[in-house]
């Protein structure tokens, strides 16, 4: 594997170790010097497969949902979950979500958020 790093994968991969180590705090994407997002297309992916979802792929959905006090009352947060065609078209779409879900309300729970 070494013998096979050029040059230029080196300094790909350094490049890529050095963004791996910056904080999570910027969002996906290229940006430009003042932290603006310069991209015209960020691709998304399926919350249940972990696969990008294509540009291609018009059966894929994304639902925002809503977090609520314990009054029933939007707290203007909310959870987005990506769904590509294929779960969908395989009738998985809402077995996937409660599983999904269920499993962000035990995080928050045990991080101390209620939601």
């Amino acid at each position: 594997y070494r013998s096979m790093l050029t040059p230029r994968r080196c300094s790909l991969l350094s490049a890529l170790r050095a963004h791996a180590a910056t904080p999570l705090t910027m969002s996906a994407g290229m940006h430009n010097s003042d932290g603006v997002n310069i991209d015209l297309y960020i691709p998304r992916k399926c919350t249940a497969t972990n696969r990008l979802i294509s540009a291609k792929d018009k059966a894929s959905v994304q639902l925002n949902i809503g977090h609520v006090s314990a009054d029933g009352v939007y707290t203007g947060e909310y959870t987005p979950m990506a769904l590509c065609g294929f779960i969908r078209s395989q009738g998985e779409a809402d077995g996937e979500i409660d599983r999904k879900f269920t499993k962000v309300i035990a995080e928050n729970k045990a991080n101390g958020i209620d939601i």
